[in-house]
């Protein structure tokens, strides 16, 4: 399922690709959405503990926002991160898929909600199944107080936009 809407938002497009999103904002999504994928990066490393990617994978997120990691680098890395998931139990293959999606925030301002969205996934599937709702809103709740403030009302608004193309958990 995409989590990409078909047509994009302008706020999640850089001014440079004929947007209205200024490098500043896209590095600060580009590091919360890598923090809303380290919160749940230790169910991957559970399951796979000597399987690097999806935490190098952040570290290369992160080297793009300091400006020392080429864009397409940390989209290279992204399908690394991703692949770490395969096959594994879904707590696990979500979390690597949330590191994916935030290194892939250089590339797509867009894929930030992605991260976090996997990341509401894999705390979720982490619960056990009557504790998963509350665990789903606890993890949503905790990456909100997370967004830096100048991007708190486009952040909450794209969860609105997207959540039914995100599994609805943004949804209140």
């Amino acid at each position: 399922m995409p989590i990409l809407p078909k047509e994009r938002d302008p706020r999640l497009i850089t001014v440079r690709r004929g947007g209205t999103l200024t490098d500043e904002h896209h590095h600060l999504l580009a590091e919360w959405a890598a923090r809303c994928a380290e919160h749940v990066l230790p169910l991957f490393e559970q399951e796979s503990p000597d399987d690097p990617r999806p935490r190098d994978a952040l570290a290369v997120g992160r080297g793009w926002v300091r400006g020392e990691v080429p864009m397409r680098e940390a989209h290279r890395t992204s399908f690394r991160a991703n692949a770490a998931g395969r096959g594994l139990p879904d707590p696990a293959r979500f979390a690597a898929l949330a590191a994916g999606q935030a290194v892939a925030v250089a590339h797509v301002a867009a894929h930030a909600l992605g991260a976090a969205a996997y990341a509401i996934r894999a705390a979720a599937a982490a619960a056990p199944s009557a504790g998963s709702e509350a665990a789903r809103l606890r993890e949503r709740d905790w990456q909100r107080e997370q967004v830096p403030a100048a991007l708190r009302d486009l952040v909450l608004d794209d969860q609105r936009l997207r959540s039914d193309i995100c599994w609805h958990v943004f949804d209140d």
